[in-house]
C-alpha cells in the first residue's frame, strides 16, 4: 500500500492544481495536508504541505504573510494526524471544517498584524475579518472538495489494489 502513495507525486499534484486559474482561497493545500497527516508517516506528513505551498508560491510570490499561511497548514498536518486512526466521513468532514476556520482566523489575524492595510485597533481587526468574510466561503468549499478528493481517491484505489477482481465485477 505504500506504494500507492508516492509523497513526489502528492507534491506535484498539489502545485499543479494549486496553480491552474481557480477561484480565490478555492486550492489543494489544507486537503493535502489532512491527507498526509491521515495517511503519510510523520516523515511526510507535516513537511508535505508546506513543501507543495512553496513549490507553488515559487510561481505565485510570497507576502508578509507568508509564516501566518504556513503556521496555518502546518495545524492542518497534525489535524490530519489526528485522523489517522479515527477515518470516517464525519471525522474528516469535521477536521476539514475545524481546518478552514483556523486558516482564515490565523491568517486574518496575520493581514491585520503586519499588512498596514487595517488599523491596529480591534475595530481594524473586525473590519479584516468581516471584509474577508467572502474568501471564507471559498476556502471551505475548496477544503471540503479537495479533502474528500483526496480522501475518496485514496480509498478507492486501496480497495481496488486489495481485491482488484472484486472491484471491477459490477455485482
Amino acid at each position: 500500500m505504500k506504494n500507492l502513495i508516492n509523497p513526489l507525486l502528492i507534491i506535484l499534484v498539489a502545485v499543479v492544481l494549486r496553480l491552474l486559474p481557480h477561484p480565490p482561497n478555492f486550492a489543494p493545500i489544507a486537503g493535502l495536508a489532512l491527507f498526509g497527516g491521515a495517511y503519510l508517516n510523520k516523515k511526510y506528513a507535516l513537511i508535505l504541505p508546506l513543501i507543495a505551498l512553496f513549490a507553488s508560491d515559487l510561481f505565485i510570490g510570497f507576502h508578509s504573510t507568508m509564516p501566518f499561511v504556513y503556521g496555518s497548514f502546518l495545524l492542518s498536518g497534525l489535524i490530519g494526524l489526528g485522523l489517522q486512526s479515527k477515518k470516517s466521513v464525519p471525522t474528516v468532514f469535521g477536521a476539514s471544517l475545524l481546518s478552514s476556520v483556523l486558516f482564515f482566523v490565523i491568517t486574518n489575524f496575520g493581514v491585520w498584524a503586519v499588512s498596514g492595510m487595517y488599523a491596529p485597533t480591534i475595530e481594524g481587526l473586525v473590519k479584516c475579518y468581516t471584509l474577508a468574510l467572502p474568501f471564507f466561503r471559498n476556502t471551505l468549499l475548496g477544503d471540503l472538495f479537495y479533502t474528500g478528493l483526496f480522501f475518496t481517491s485514496y480509498e478507492l484505489a486501496r480497495r481496488v489494489a486489495q481485491n482488484p477482481k472484486k472491484a471491477i465485477s459490477l455485482r
